[in-house]
């Protein structure tokens, strides 16, 4: 073979090699999608109060690890005490009052009933007088006495009878829904709630980060004190939006973290950031499935995948650590060129 001959089949060779490539980028990039854009990141919370007061105790140290429901710190409860304590009397007192209404309903009802005696017995003596005086039988004046007497005891009657009535408004319901004793009992539940606010509690596992408190420290409610970064990872990973088709909310994904050559993790897609490519997501802000398009536009948009892990870590990571993300198509045949793409690539980093 001539060396023309042997470059012509090296050229040959190279050219088959290169569409082979090209074509299982092509190809993988929609079937067994993988990006090395992708890092581990941790929630951290600003831990502030909700009511104003100076500081008490402190709990916590920096880099301390806590768990959920931990008092972190405290403070001054007894301003809050003393609100317990004036909300259980206004309680009492609202009570009280009640009963005392009741009283005063029971009397109120006995004078209508007697004014309703009394207006009645008028009423039937100005009749009576009434029809002698048409039979000449008694003076003018008497007849326009009783009649009077008897205006006069409606009048009472219809008097009593509104004080009855003002007094079963003031007194409301005589069961649980009474209005007095539900507004006193709010006061009472707002009054406890302020002083549980007293201890601040961690709202999830994590590690104490940036404390600067110290006992006596005035703390403002919605004052950030302490930062709580969260123990548990969540991956982000940057893919071009049409290697998604195929892939949608739970599909299975595999990790590669730089700082670990060599090492997969298992790990599922769980939703996808809103609004980094415009009408990808559900209501609910999880991951949907990409529509189609023949746009080279859209082809270069990227999308934001969060994953979650479902293996556990060899050792810690820190927050910012840098990963390669592979999805795990359905097929088993898929999932092992899947597994055997994102394995290739993470021993090259331990190679290199």
């Amino acid at each position: 073979m001539t060396p023309d001959q042997k470059f012509a089949r090296w050229i040959k060779h190279s050219i088959i090699l290169f569409v082979l490539t090209f074509a299982y980028f092509l190809v993988a990039d929609l079937a067994v999608p993988l990006t090395p854009q992708a890092m581990a990141t941790r929630t951290v919370t600003q831990v502030a109060p909700q009511v104003n007061g100076p500081v008490s105790k402190v709990y916590v140290h920096t880099n301390q690890p806590v768990k959920q429901g931990d008092v972190l710190f405290e403070i001054d409860a007894q301003p809050f005490e003393l609100a317990v304590a004036e909300a259980r009397l206004q309680l009492a007192q609202a009570i009280k009052n009640n009963d005392q209404l009741d009283a005063s309903i029971a009397a109120a009802e006995a004078k209508v009933t007697a004014s309703e005696i009394i207006a009645e017995q008028k009423v039937r003596e100005a009749n009576r007088l009434n029809t002698l005086f048409q039979r000449n039988g008694t003076s003018r004046q008497l007849r326009d006495d009783a009649i009077s007497a008897a205006t006069a005891a409606k009048a009472d009657l219809t008097a009593a009878r509104a004080s009855l009535k003002e007094l079963k408004v003031n007194r409301g319901a005589e069961d649980d829904t009474n209005i007095n004793i539900r507004v006193a009992k709010n006061k009472l539940e707002k009054a406890l709630l302020n002083l549980s606010y007293t201890q601040v509690t961690a709202r999830h596992d994590g590690v104490i980060t940036n404390l600067q408190l110290e006992p006596g420290t005035y703390a403002a409610a919605g004052k950030p004190l302490v930062a709580l970064v969260d123990t548990k990872l969540d991956i982000i990973a940057d893919f071009r939006e049409k290697s998604l088709r195929h892939f949608d909310q739970h599909s299975k994904a595999l990790i590669a973290f730089d700082s670990q050559p060599g090492t997969v993790y298992t790990a599922e897609i769980s939703s996808l950031d809103a609004g980094v490519s415009s009408g990808q997501f559900s209501a609910d802000g999880n991951l949907a499935t990409p529509t189609e398009s023949n746009r080279w536009v859209r082809d270069a948009q990227r999308m934001r995948l969060h994953l979650t892990m479902q293996d556990t870590l060899e050792k810690p990571l820190p927050a910012g650590a840098r990963a390669t993300v592979q999805l795990v198509p359905d097929g088993s045949l898929l999932s092992w060129l899947a597994f055997a793409q994102i394995k290739f690539l993470s021993t090259l980093h331990y190679i290199y």
